[in-house]
């Protein structure tokens, strides 16, 4: 089995033909692949001042070189499975550049700004940008199977810490040096953007300081603290637009279409997506956040305090980590970080396996059970990530969810990713009475009516309309939108007004008070309900957004291959990304007390007249005043005798 033997698309994908083109309406804006240029390490052919180095293909064979030790199944433990490389190639970490709605939207950046792909592919597909097969944009000038095997072993384990630390390598000093040298040198503050920064030879790097023996063939392994920090994971999870300026007045507009950003301050820039940055904000960063639950961390867990992004989405466990398992102090370990990396996404790693492993029956690291349990571990993920309470007052259904998750709930990729409350109320008999936030399953449409609904939306204002001759509003054209038209998602435990305006993850169209890291929701009962079921739902991909990559010419540049169909389709033969309950709660409903019922018996009969009669005529704070209107009078006899002739 060769991992390496997977090519980058479905052999299905040739065979969809279209004839469509950029519609008449809209102008695609040419920008080049300057406007979006980061610094950090660049790709080759061109990498000014980092000479000499080893070529970034050296990225290349990644996949099949770590997993002749580290795809394997440890006999001493059979009950969980700890290989590193079954683990992440069951991983949409593992399947970033198969990804099919990755696919289809990349087409649609590439037609809306020309080139703008190749920004992209740098966080999806880091072996082909650092090989220096990005300049098109597109994925057509992969070349090796390899380019296609997502964020990769070699990838992360070559990426240098940006900030100079004593405690880093010393290799590092003049890895930083060649691009301070050379102007490429990224603001260590700012690690997002896809600001990569590798080691240009073969060296490893990881979080372990005990490795008894090198047996990677790489010129030494080195003790890297960075990797055991949630910057590392900044690179591609805190994200800004550079074809955007920000204004004095807070709005954003467009660049010069031919050169990278005036500041390449992601302040300056349009952001897109703060998970990065929300976990810096929150608890998580500054003292963590204590579970003695263990809903987070994994079992071998060594404190039960989540504070690095590592904590959560790498749980511990006992167990092997290379095919040596079985020599003492090399591949055995206590405390294990898994590489799971379970995200929120349910059902794309489906698709690609539907899409892929067909043709490569071999490919076990994509067989029906190893995707299948790492969607159960993405759902259970979910429902870690936050508790819900329904409680009655008066007529009203209060309902709270809480997120224990260490950013925004949800976070991360904004367009059709969402979460709601689903409400039904039922009669005496179980009937039905009335339901909010209904889903139909089979059309996949959710009634938005009355419906809270967690979610980014993004937009185009009318600047940018007139410049690419789209609608203003609310758009799925990433790359393109420049306004945040809501945002309501909940912020994490720790969450200040003052910290999220400095990110730019603001609340937009709602608020939320500082220290607040939960929602309230109030919805009114309707008469007759005696019992309500309340559920909080997720949903990766809503129908809106997927028929926009379906309908949105997502097209390879010869025309021959619509990713936006094969995208789409693989969502209809997936369920549609069928929403996950992250918490579901039953409460049995009570009427309101009749406040006629003076003796709180449950009726109004002859015992509460009686009452009434013998506090006629009270003044203030009387059992008889009905009305409370601080007089016991006739007006509460005739409330009284209507309650009682109504029964």
């Amino acid at each position: 089995m060769k991992t390496g033997s997977i090519i980058g698309l479905p052999l299905a994908a040739f065979l969809i033909l279209s004839s469509t083109s950029l519609g008449d309406d809209q102008i695609s804006i040419p920008t080049t692949a300057d406007a979006f240029y980061q610094p950090g390490t660049q790709p080759l052919p061109d990498r000014p001042g980092t000479d000499p180095v080893q070529p970034m293909d050296e990225f290349r064979n990644a996949s099949f070189s770590c997993q002749q030790c580290h795809l394997f199944d440890d006999d001493n433990n059979p009950e969980i499975e700890t290989g590193p490389m079954n683990l992440w190639a069951a991983s949409m970490m593992g399947q970033s550049t198969r990804d099919p709605v990755w696919q289809a939207a990349l087409a649609i950046s590439n037609r809306d700004a020309e080139l703008s792909g190749e920004y992209c592919i740098r966080c999806h597909a880091p072996t082909a940008w650092g090989s220096g097969r990005s300049s098109s944009g597109t994925i057509e000038d992969f070349i090796y199977p390899d380019d296609y095997d997502g964020v990769n072993c070699n990838m992360c384990h070559r990426v240098v810490d940006p900030v100079a630390d004593e405690e880093n390598p010393t290799e590092d000093d003049l890895i930083l040096q060649a691009l301070i040298d050379s102007g490429d040198y990224p603001d260590p503050d700012q690690p997002g953007n896809g600001r990569f920064i590798f080691d240009p030879t073969d060296t490893r790097r990881g979080p372990l300081d005990d490795i008894t023996s090198n047996m990677h063939g790489a010129a030494s392994i080195l003790h890297s603290p960075h990797h055991q920090e949630s910057s590392q994971c900044a690179s591609c999870h805190d994200l800004s637009n550079p074809l955007f300026i920000r204004e004095n007045d807070g709005t954003y507009t467009l660049t010069d279409y031919d050169q990278a950003h005036p500041t390449q301050n992601t302040d300056d820039m349009m952001p897109e997506q703060r998970t990065y940055s929300e976990w810096l904000a929150s608890q998580f960063a500054n003292g963590g956040v204590q579970f003695d639950d263990g809903r987070f961390g994994g079992e071998q867990h060594p404190t039960g305090l989540m504070q690095s992004c590592q904590d959560c989405h790498m749980p511990r466990a006992s167990g092997a980590n290379c095919a040596f398992w079985y020599i003492p102090d090399i591949g055995d370990r206590e405390s294990l970080p898994l590489h799971h990396f379970s995200g929120g996404n349910t059902w794309v790693l489906g698709a690609v396996h539907d899409l892929y492993e067909p043709d490569f029956p071999d490919y076990s690291a994509l067989s029906d059970q190893r995707v299948a349990d790492s969607i159960d571990r993405t759902i259970q993920m979910l429902k870690a990530a936050s508790d819900m309470a329904v409680s009655q007052v008066g007529d009203n259904l209060n309902v709270t969810v809480t997120n224990w998750s260490g950013h925004k709930l949800p976070t991360g990729f904004p367009d059709g990713r969402r979460m709601w409350i689903n409400t039904v109320f039922y009669d005496n008999e179980d009937a039905v009475l009335d339901e909010i936030g209904g889903y139909d399953y089979v059309t996949a449409d959710l009634d938005t009516q009355d419906t809270k609904i967690y979610e980014m939306k993004l937009g185009i204002d009318e600047t940018v309309a007139a410049e690419t001759g789209l609608e203003a509003g609310e758009s799925f054209h990433l790359v393109l939108v420049n306004e945040i038209l809501k945002d309501n998602r909940i912020p994490p435990v720790g969450f200040t007004n003052a910290g999220f305006q400095a990110i730019q993850a603001s609340p937009v169209g709602y608020s939320y008070p500082d220290g607040q890291h939960w929602d309230d929701t109030i919805m009114s009962i309707p008469k007759g309900a005696k019992k309500a079921v309340v559920t909080l739902y997720f949903q990766t991909s809503s129908k809106e957004y997927m028929e926009f990559l379906r309908d949105g010419e997502a097209l390879s540049s010869d025309g021959l291959i619509d990713y936006g169909q094969i995208a789409y389709d693989a969502w209809v033969n997936r369920g549609k990304s069928a929403p996950v309950a992250m918490d579901s709660l039953e409460i049995n409903l009570y009427p309101e007390p009749n406040p006629s019922d003076l003796d709180n018996d449950g009726d109004v009969d002859v015992n509460d007249i009686l009452l009434l009669i013998s506090d006629f005529g009270c003044t203030g704070d009387c059992v008889g005043d009905i009305n409370d209107d601080l007089v016991v009078d006739v007006t509460d006899v005739l409330i009284l005798l209507q309650a009682w002739t109504a029964g």
